[in-house]
């Protein structure tokens, strides 16, 4: 199993109220943002995903190829499944612009995605309508922090990205 199921809408993390507490700060943002990206894919990858920065919160490593320079990279992210999907935030904790791994997969669509050290693949793309409406709702069920990143995004809609399992995937399965 690549991505170990998570779904906020009937599970809690442990410490739940502490962490949001602590990443909805500008302190608990910047380091999970500076501190955490560096740190987890070694961590993780190490541990096979049991230890991490972020403590309880389901953190996923994905592996994009770069918009601009073609170098593959791996960014640990927060995460929930919705069935077979994998869905992320684009938050970069409410800055003005979109996290640079927002920009890859709208570019390179194509990832790996694992919470076990196991990568499978998946294909990106940007949920919207209806179906953005009700994986945001979820998103804020697992982090409330989500809400103040929007009100601090003033100048930009806070993407929802949906990894689904690739054919290839499902083929070697």
């Amino acid at each position: 199993m690549a991505v170990c199921p998570f779904d906020p809408a009937t599970q809690r993390m442990p410490f739940k109220a502490l962490l949001d507490r602590v990443f909805k700060t500008r302190w608990g943002t910047w380091a999970a943002i500076h501190i955490g990206q560096r740190i987890d894919p070694y961590l993780m990858r190490a541990t096979r995903g049991r230890v991490r920065v972020s403590f309880t919160a389901p953190t996923v490593l994905v592996t994009h190829t770069g918009a601009k320079t073609g170098k593959r990279r791996t960014t640990p992210l927060l995460y929930f499944t919705d069935g077979a999907n994998v869905v992320l935030i684009a938050s970069k904790g409410g800055a003005p612009q979109h996290p640079a791994w927002y920009h890859n997969l709208k570019t390179h669509p194509e990832v790996e995605a694992s919470t076990d050290g196991e990568p499978e693949r998946y294909v990106a793309r940007e949920a919207e309508g209806t179906e953005r409406e009700r994986l945001w709702k979820l998103a804020t069920k697992l982090y409330s922090g989500y809400e103040d990143y929007q009100a601090r995004a003033t100048n930009r809609r806070i993407p929802v990205i949906v990894l689904e399992p690739s054919a290839k995937s499902l083929l070697s399965r």
